[in-house]
């Protein structure tokens, strides 16, 4: 794993790894230019030359053999005194003179056919010379062009391939359309491991029913950080999350609840009775001591049947008197009592075994799978109501002091089955305190889609459960990116390291937290609640040790697409079809030049290839050096060039 880039990071919550090759494939070497064949003077040029000149000498040397026949013939006809001696001495002289021209010529014929040579073998011995002068100064452009193909060949084998991808920093909201259970684990995991590395704060709302912050769990217990995790309603009795809060945000908290059971209800009127018997009884008084509260408003005084009533014994007779006195005793403020107690019975035992505990880094609060829809909905209003609660007490507490951007992280699990206006209410104060909000939607409704595209919102696509979801969120896809421009589907890359270990994972959660503060710890190392940060490596040590994806991706990971390995990128078209067919684990988002494709993998950080910086953080893709200089690929001790010149003769075994 490569270390991000200098620099300050403003946003650290990673969601995911974007695979991005940014410098590209130097090809093949190029090729060393092969030194020409050696050039002389062929035996059948010499041949024809040769050949030639007997053609053009023949008559000279007939002429001569003419002559020596002539003189032979007077000198033999002269001894038998066929001719005189003066006539056969002037015949022979006469031979001798007309034959010593045509000896001459014959011997210049002969210089002029060495002067031939001799000139043919000087414009060889040039042609060589050139040939030679040529071939040197292309394989010194060969040996540049070498050495600067190694360097970009050593980028391009060295470079990063997988990216963090974070929220940009104008977002204060992530809206997470579709998934399942496994891509939902992915992302926490994820989105956790970013959270540990710089020490931040994460509160996850898990309303899915099952444990898809089980994998998150083991990776904060391997990294010695005691997570704390509520499950309701079991967990209800020590759960003291919004039970220490003033009279004020505790009557909004327990109105929002009321008004998520009875969308028919007056939150504000609930609010003012709410707030009326805390100034009665006490802002910091039990659920159970404010049914009695209500129990008393909701039944007449002169009621024999309340003699006895284990609720009513709480009260006093005269705190009973000033609440109907202070509330009155109309029979709307009855009605509505008896509704609120209804609505808040549930919640009786909140916070009754809560004891003083230290501070978590990492908090997981989750609904038992046995609850059914209404339950399920009750328990994730209180959460979120008090969570909007403490992140508005901690902005006004904090007024003035800039504080580090999604430092602390807020995930819902399940934000189906909030209020509209709880979550409105949620991402409105964690804005105002500087918190990150991961709103994670099973499927987006007509009624939800503007969370997509609503200002400061950035929009992540998962797997749809179906065609009516799909095509709710496909004209985001296409406004959001250049591809809405056009009317064809968008097209992203799927890298099969995502589609693979997305579909061995795909059954891999729990149906229940495990409670075992020491599970996935196997050296005995001291357990904390809060680190001030996880070194990167030993972040990648305890994904590849404590999670599934983790090991997995380790196992896979010669699907990396390394050097050599070809293309790892499938093309995926972002038709109806296409998002209802995503791996688990992919994320579309939105991009400058239209969707990209994320993998939520939390395994990917043990890659060598992978980098805790973006895309956007990356350098720029290096330029060719200009290698024309003089001695450019030289070796620094003094020798030739590497890969300069004809390659060495080959060794005769004969001679060694």
């Amino acid at each position: 794993m490569a270390d991000p880039a200098a620099g300050t990071q403003a946003n650290p919550t990673s969601l995911g790894w974007r695979y991005e090759i940014l410098v590209p494939d130097p090809g093949p070497p190029p090729h060393r230019p092969a030194p020409p064949d050696q050039m002389r003077v062929s035996r059948e040029w010499i041949a024809a030359q040769r050949a030639g000149e007997k053609r053009t000498n023949r008559p000279l040397y007939l002429a001569l053999a003419a002559l020596g026949g002539l003189s032979a013939l007077s000198v033999l006809l002269w001894p038998v005194r066929v001719l005189p001696g003066v006539f056969a001495l002037g015949i022979c002289l006469a031979s001798v003179v007309v034959a010593l021209p045509v000896g001459v010529a014959l011997l210049q014929g002969r210089q002029a056919m060495r002067e031939r040579l001799r000139r043919e073998e000087e414009r060889l011995a040039a042609e060589r010379a050139e040939r030679e002068r040529d071939l040197r100064e292309r394989q010194e452009e060969h040996a540049r062009a070498y050495t600067e193909w190694q360097r970009r060949k050593r980028v391009y084998d060295a470079q990063p391939r997988w990216y963090a991808v974070r929220p940009p920093e104008d977002a204060h909201t992530v809206v997470v359309a579709g998934g399942t259970d496994v891509g939902w684990s992915a992302l926490l995991a994820t989105v956790g491991a970013s959270v540990l590395r710089v020490g931040g704060d994460l509160t996850v709302v898990d309303l899915s029913g099952r444990a898809v912050a089980g994998e998150l769990c083991s990776l904060v217990k391997r990294s010695a950080v005691i997570p704390r995790v509520w499950v309701l309603p079991a967990d209800l009795p020590r759960m003291n999350l919004g039970t220490n809060l003033g009279a004020g945000p505790r009557a909004r908290i327990l109105a929002s609840l009321a008004c998520a059971s009875d969308a028919k209800a007056d939150i504000d009127a609930d609010e003012t009775l709410l707030l009326r018997i805390f100034e009665v009884l006490g802002p910091q008084i039990s659920i159970a001591v404010l049914i009695g509260g209500l129990r008393a408003l909701s039944t007449p005084e002169d009621d024999p049947g309340t003699e006895g009533d284990p609720v009513l014994t709480q009260l006093t007779a005269a705190q009973r008197a000033e609440l109907r006195a202070r509330c009155g005793r109309d029979r709307a403020v009855r009605e509505r009592a008896w509704e609120l107690e209804h609505h808040l019975a549930p919640f009786e035992g909140v916070g009754r075994r809560a004891a003083e505990e230290p501070y978590a880094q990492i908090k997981v609060i989750a609904t038992d799978r046995t609850l059914g829809d209404v339950a399920a909905r009750a328990y994730g209003t209180y959460t979120v109501a008090a969570l909007s609660e403490l992140l508005e007490l901690r902005a006004t507490r904090t007024a003035g002091a800039a504080a580090p951007p999604w430092r602390h992280t807020v995930v819902v699990c399940g934000a189906d089955s909030v209020p509209e206006h709880d979550l409105e209410r949620l991402a409105e104060t964690a804005s105002f305190a500087g918190a990150g909000l991961v709103l994670m939607f099973r499927e987006i409704g007509d009624d939800t889609a503007h969370w997509l595209a609503d200002e400061g919102h950035f929009p992540v696509v998962m797997r749809q459960p179906g065609n009516g979801a799909a095509a709710r969120v496909l004209p985001v896809l296409r406004a959001r990116g250049a591809a809405g421009a056009g009317t064809r589907p968008p097209v992203v890359r799927v890298h099969r390291l995502t589609e693979v270990i997305a579909e061995a994972l795909s059954g891999s959660v729990a149906d229940s937290y495990v409670e075992d503060s020491a599970e996935g710890v196997t050296a005995p190392v001291a357990m904390r609640n809060a680190a001030t940060s996880v070194p990167p490596l030993d972040l990648v040590r305890h994904v590849r040790a404590a999670t599934a994806w983790g090991r997995t991706t380790a196992q896979a990971a010669g699907l990396d697409g390394g050097p050599g390995a070809g293309d790892v990128l499938d093309d995926h078209r972002l038709d109806a079809h296409g998002l209802r067919t995503l791996p688990h684990s992919a994320m579309v988002l939105p991009g400058p030049d239209g969707p990209v494709l994320a993998d939520a993998n939390p395994g990917i950080v043990t890659l060598p290839t992978a980098t805790l910086g973006t895309v956007e953080e990356a350098p720029e893709a290096p330029v060719p050096e200009d290698t024309a200089g003089p001695g450019a690929g030289a070796d620094p001790d003094g020798g030739p060039p590497p890969n300069l010149g004809p390659p060495p003769e080959r060794l005769d075994w004969r001679t060694a």
